[in-house]
């Protein structure tokens, strides 16, 4: 799964967070992180999102540091301006901010991992979304953790990509 991700996060020229998956993210991965020592299997991942640019959507935070940048006012101006920047893409994560997104129509492509674990509890992505979102299958690969990747393209494009 951490391969898989380093790969996505070398399609992006970004991230984009909001305030919450910014702050757990920043809390696992940024050195050093935590008091336990990481396995050698994720160090690769850490590594890597240690190293990408990041903006972070937040009306509370005053400020951001470990390759980051805040994102004020409105969002759908300031994520299209984002877009419009000449680039590969952005790469979004989290739950609100997706979702926030979705409903702007400001993602282009969907990325859905499916787990072989049953949690029954947690928060559901996507949940509350006014429209549907009508998505082409263009990739499906399975990991070896046996979780699925499935890559879906919205139907309408812009320039450059926003990757949930």
């Amino acid at each position: 799964m951490h391969r898989h991700a380093i790969e996505s996060l070398g399609q992006a020229d970004a991230l984009l967070f909001g305030r919450v998956t910014y702050e757990m993210m920043e809390a696992a991965f940024r050195p050093p992180a935590g008091t336990e020592p990481r396995p050698d299997w994720m160090e690769p991942f850490a590594r890597t999102i240690n190293s990408a640019k990041k903006y972070v959507v937040s009306s509370t935070l005053d400020r951001v540091d470990w390759n980051a940048e805040l994102v004020r006012g409105d969002l759908e101006t300031a994520v299209r301006q984002l877009k419009q920047e000449s680039g590969k893409g952005l790469l979004v994560g989290g739950v609100k901010l997706p979702l926030a997104l979705a409903e702007l129509g400001l993602i282009d492509e969907y990325e859905f991992v499916v787990h072989p674990r049953l949690a029954g509890h947690g928060p559901t992505v996507l949940a509350g979304l006014s429209k549907h979102v009508d998505l082409k299958l263009v990739s499906r690969l399975e990991l070896s953790s046996g979780a699925v990747a499935l890559r879906y393209e919205a139907t309408r494009q812009s320039r450059r990509r926003v990757t949930s």
